[in-house]
């Protein structure tokens, strides 16, 4: 298990180089398609403002966007206890404990931290699984928590927000400006290389950020089989998550990630093939579950 976070964490770092290298390339493209920096200058000051917002109200942009709700804890009380534990063994802070109120079956993590973290699981949850497959789904919940994955992904999604924004702006603006080198051949193909470049970030930049997604989800499962010593308990669980077909009332994909599966349901038995992995912001449960039972 030990093994597997680390490596998790080693191809995270390697995602985030890569977009690092992306943004670069892309500002290359823009100055040299327009030789200005001022749309490259507007889209920073843009993504730091978007940066600072994610940052402090990502949390409660998700919540809200899910119509996550806080329950009255007496009705509620065994949740509170069983996360309540399960932070105990964690060494973590109790986080705030949300309800939303929907028969699919799912849980996620949200803050920017361990002191300003919140769960949110489904009615569906509650009532599909018994307390040791719902102890294993709080504990990947916890794990996400304890392993700043929340913050990392709003790190990812701020890049990519960057990445389209500039892309976007530089495709528009493109129609309206002619470059002085248009009239050269290598100008020309400099041109073209530039205009791919643009066109093709949003898709990298997407690409990545999923990847990032999946890596964390595995991460939080072996996390999770840490905290509870029971890999069985949340095998189990994802098992029955997958068979659910019907999709969330509020599933959506700016908040498709944050959950411990994708909340879009499904019309029939999913095949997983290589393209179906690489749209997908989370690895297919069954290759889930192996693992998990790998670790027992």
């Amino acid at each position: 298990m030990y093994n597997q976070i680390s490596i998790n964490k080693r191809r995270t770092f390697y995602m985030f180089a890569i977009f690092a290298l992306l943004i670069i390339g892309l500002g290359w493209a823009l100055s040299y398609m327009f030789n200005d920096q001022s749309i490259l200058f507007i889209a920073v000051i843009i993504s730091i403002i978007q940066s600072w917002v994610s940052y402090y109200y990502s949390d409660k942009i998700a919540l809200m966007a899910t119509g996550a709700k806080e329950p009255d804890r007496q009705k509620f009380l065994e949740l509170h206890r069983l996360v309540e534990n399960i932070a105990i063994a964690g060494g973590l802070p109790k986080p705030k404990i949300y309800v939303i109120n929907d028969p699919s079956p799912n849980a996620f993590a949200t803050g920017r931290d361990p002191k300003h973290a919140s769960v949110a699981v489904t009615t569906g949850l509650l009532e599909v699984l018994d307390k040791t497959e719902l102890e294993g789904v709080m504990a990947h919940e916890m794990a996400h928590v304890g392993n700043r994955d929340i913050l990392v992904m709003t790190v990812a999604v701020t890049l990519v927000g960057i990445v389209v924004l500039i892309s976007d702006i530089a495709f528009r603006a493109n129609f309206w400006k002619n470059n002085d080198n248009s009239d050269s051949k290598a100008g020309g193909a400099l041109m073209i290389v530039a205009l791919v470049l643009v066109l093709l970030s949003p898709l990298f930049a997407q690409l990545i950020q999923l990847a990032v997604s999946r890596k964390r989800e595995y991460m939080a499962d072996a996390t999770g089989s840490l905290l509870t010593r029971y890999p069985e308990g949340l095998a189990r669980a994802l098992e029955k998550i997958e068979k659910y077909e019907r999709p969330m009332h509020s599933a959506n994909r700016a908040t498709a990630h944050l959950f411990i599966n994708e909340p879009f349901g499904r019309e029939e038995p999913k095949k997983h093939n290589w393209f179906s992995t690489v749209f997908s912001t989370h690895p297919p449960i069954p290759d889930r579950v192996k693992k998990l039972r790998q670790m027992a």
